[in-house]
C-alpha cells in the first residue's frame, strides 16, 4: 500500500523538476547617473554706491502714536453675606450630633466653615453615610 503512495508522490516531484527551462543570463544594465543639482549662484556687489538719506523725526506727535484708550471700570465684587446665624434644619435621616459622632467635631466644624453652613456640613455626612 504504502508503495502506491510513494510512486505517484516522486513522480509528480520528478516532472515538476525536470520540466523547468534553464535559467537565462541577463547582464546587469547600467542605470543612467542623475545630473548633479546646479549650484546656486551669488548675486555680485552693486556697482553704485548709494548715500542714506537723513530721516527727518520732527514730525512726531506722540497723542497720535499713542492716544488714550478709555479703560475700563473695574468691577468690585460683590460683598458676600456675613454669615449669619440660621436655624439648624435637620436632615430626616442624620441630625447634627448623629453627624459630629461618624466624623468629629473637627471635620464638622471645618465642613461648616468651608460649604458655608452646617445644613450643608449635615448633607456631607448624609451623602458620606450613604456611599458607605
Amino acid at each position: 500500500m504504502k508503495q502506491w503512495l510513494i510512486l505517484p508522490a516522486m513522480t509528480l516531484l520528478l516532472v515538476g523538476c525536470g520540466s523547468t527551462q534553464p535559467p537565462v543570463y541577463r547582464p546587469v544594465q547600467e542605470q543612467p547617473k542623475p545630473e548633479p543639482k546646479p549650484v546656486a549662484v551669488t548675486p555680485e556687489k552693486p556697482t553704485q554706491v548709494h548715500e542714506l538719506k537723513e530721516v527727518q523725526d520732527d514730525n512726531f506727535d506722540p497723542d497720535y502714536m499713542y492716544p488714550e484708550t478709555p479703560q475700563r471700570k473695574h468691577k468690585e465684587p460683590k460683598p458676600q453675606p456675613t454669615a449669619v446665624s440660621t436655624p439648624v434644619v435637620t436632615s430626616e435621616s442624620m441630625g447634627r450630633d448623629e453627624c459630629i459622632a461618624m466624623i468629629g467635631q473637627e471635620k464638622f466644624d471645618k465642613y461648616t466653615q468651608m460649604l458655608g453652613s452646617e445644613n450643608a456640613a449635615i448633607k456631607r455626612c448624609v451623602l458620606m453615610k450613604s456611599m458607605k
